[in-house]
């Protein structure tokens, strides 16, 4: 029998030595809607996962009608606090899901590794699109540079292995570009565009100590980004823009 998943304490940091979210992921999400906001068509936004509220807030200046769906009810309440009435939540999985309305655009960012079936979540999330509307899937990248340097100094046994700590909060695999496009096809969508968002040279918790020196900046920060679009492979998130 399947065990079912507990998703407040899959959050939690207390569940794993290893932080959920650091102040690099933050960062990333602004260089996420960056990369998303050439291919914005506006209107009706669902997001799917919003773990504090980082990206929703980012949203409110791009959308004026939000939808949140969120299987843990700690992190609705946490949400809810950053933005207030502008935002419509519902507590429930994915899976079990069902709305009528149809959406303009939809995100998934840094959740569909934590699927147990991503397959069937991403043909729902197509049935749920209208018809010019897009879906934006975003993943942590199994061959981001940090990632390859912690399996060469034999931290990780290899590019696409999901840890201890990561299992604790809840992923179930690491995606490449070609996995991710793999499961985006098998489950009927279009795939108009793909790459990665901000090349990686550090893990996460290296950004943060280096963070608060003066060794890096803003502009460091820009240069990855944009370095990033020429090493694609390389970088800390790879990016699909699908359509139906």
């Amino acid at each position: 029998m399947k065990q079912k998943r507990d998703y407040n304490l899959e959050h939690r940091d207390e569940s794993s030595n290893r932080e959920y979210q650091y102040d690099f992921d933050k960062i990333l999400r602004k260089y996420m809607l960056r990369t998303y906001k050439p291919f914005k068509t506006g209107g009706k936004a669902l997001e799917m996962g919003c773990y504090k509220g980082e990206f929703t807030s980012l949203m409110l200046s791009e959308f004026d009608d939000i939808t949140v769906v969120e299987a843990s009810s700690e992190l609705i309440e946490f949400t809810k606090m950053r933005v207030g009435d502008r935002v419509r939540f519902i507590h429930s999985t994915f899976e079990d899901l069902e709305v009528k309305e149809k959406f303009d655009s939809i995100f998934l960012m840094h959740t569909v590794e934590h699927l147990d079936d991503p397959v069937s979540v991403l043909a729902k999330m197509k049935s749920w699109l209208n018809d010019n509307g897009t879906i934006y899937l975003v993943a942590p990248n199994a061959n981001a540079a940090s990632r390859q340097i912690a399996v060469k100094m034999g931290i990780i046994g290899h590019n696409s292995e999901v840890t201890n700590a990561e299992m604790v909060h809840g992923h179930r695999v690491t995606y490449s570009l070609d996995t991710l496009e793999r499961d985006a096809r098998m489950a009927g969508l279009s795939v108009v565009s793909r790459g990665g968002i901000f090349f990686k040279p550090f893990a996460n918790f290296q950004f943060d100590k280096l963070l608060k020196t003066d060794i890096i900046d803003e502009a460091y920060l820009d240069g990855c980004y944009e370095l990033g679009m020429v090493y694609p492979d390389l970088c800390a998130s790879i990016y699909l823009i699908c359509k139906k």
